[in-house]
């Protein structure tokens, strides 16, 4: 029996996928795993029995990666199940941006008693006319799931699309449109689009990516949009160009006092993974990856550890190890099961960093006194037994 605690509403759909060998408990106290959306875990306790967190979403800066790793606890996101919704608010934004909708329907609110509104439409539709996006140059930055959608939609919508990502997939490349143009250098995108979206996890080197310089860049109709994270853009920099008229529009899913009620700004109250679609697909395939992972010792879209697949062990036992990613670890884990009269019949092991995982399938079942050899050696920090 497996338990579990959700820190925020999941949806049912997903949590079906639970069956009877899982039981729902209160709080992290005694849970095998966890799934979260947006509940900040920096500072919880997260207790000796948890062994996996799910993100129902892809972005994963509420949760202590580091020390979870450090506490063999694997840390999964749901990338790509969110993805049609925001690029759907991404297309949104465009329009919005590229004809001021919002400020023509609050001017038709501001008139609503206004019993010759009919007559003064006329006169005032002008100010919200606006431009098309027909022809119109798109630079897409990250070519990941949500990128890749953008950037085929554009195209399907008419505009020149750029495309920047050095380390895009192959997946991701395949499934992206040959009609995109795929450059190496970034700053080409922020000389000649007339509309740019990031789309780039958050970390320390991407924090500030779209700052001074590259606002320096931007033509005087540029619009930026961000649905992926706002620490990307340097907020008070994209404010004061607007100001000075050096770029048309900022759009953004991430209100804060920076941006709320800027001139040129228009935000959109974080609702780019919040529909009803995405919020189930980020559910069910977080319950997916924690099931595949108890129940197999399976790492499939993991952020702080290696992903590493066997499939369904198929022999008298397996075991999976959580280990520091340093030399002679392997050979360290033979000897152990050899002197217990243990063999390996198959094995995968992959690292990432500082960190790697390492499956074994086995013969016969291991003994806990083998396993506690095993988790005695230097290096290792946790070792699950899936049978």
């Amino acid at each position: 029996m497996f338990t579990y605690t959700c820190l925020n509403p999941i949806s049912q759909k997903g949590l079906d996928g639970f069956d009877e060998n899982y039981k729902v408990v209160e709080d992290l106290d005694g849970a095998d795993c966890v799934l979260v959306r947006s509940t900040a875990m920096h500072d919880m306790d997260l207790g000796d029995s948890l062994k996996a967190i799910a993100r129902a979403g892809a972005g994963v800066n509420n949760i202590p990666l580091d020390k979870c790793a450090d506490s063999g606890i694997v840390v999964f996101n749901t990338p790509g199940a969110n993805a049609n919704g925001v690029k759907e608010l991404v297309l949104a934004g465009m329009f919005l941006a590229a004809r001021d909708v919002v400020g023509g329907m609050e001017w038709v609110l501001s008139e609503k008693d206004n019993p010759d509104v009919k007559k003064l439409t006329e006169k005032k539709k002008k100010a919200y006319a606006g431009t098309e996006i027909l022809g119109k140059k798109l630079g897409v930055i990250g070519l990941g799931a949500i990128g890749v959608r953008v950037a085929n939609a554009a195209i399907a919508l008419g505009m020149e699309v750029l495309g920047y990502d050095p380390y895009v997939s192959v997946a991701a490349a395949w499934n992206l449109s040959r009609k995109v143009t795929h450059i190496s250098d970034v700053n080409d995108i922020y000389k000649e689009c007339d509309y740019i979206t990031v789309h780039v996890p958050a970390m320390d080197s991407t924090k500030g990516m779209i700052g001074t310089g590259e606002i320096a860049l931007m033509k005087k109709n540029a619009t930026v949009l961000n649905m992926a994270r706002d620490i990307l853009v340097d907020e008070d920099e994209i404010v004061k160009a607007l100001s000075e008229g050096r770029i048309h529009r900022y759009v953004s899913d991430f209100p804060n006092e920076k941006t709320a009620g800027k001139e040129g700004v228009i935000l959109i109250p974080h609702l780019g993974a919040s529909t009803e679609e995405a919020e189930d697909n980020c559910a069910i395939m977080a319950v997916e990856e924690l099931r595949d992972f108890l129940e197999n010792g399976n790492v499939r879209h993991s952020v702080n550890y290696p992903d590493c697949e066997m499939g369904v062990c198929e022999t008298e036992g397996r075991i999976c190890i959580l280990h520091k990613n340093v030399k002679g670890m392997i050979g360290k884990y033979t000897r152990i099961l050899g002197d217990e009269g243990v063999n390996i019949e198959n094995m995968a092991s992959k690292g990432k960093g500082d960190y790697a995982y390492t499956i074994l399938d086995l013969e016969s079942s291991i003994t806990e006194d083998a396993l506690d050899k095993v988790r005695a050696v230097d290096g290792v920090i946790r070792v699950n037994v899936v049978k």
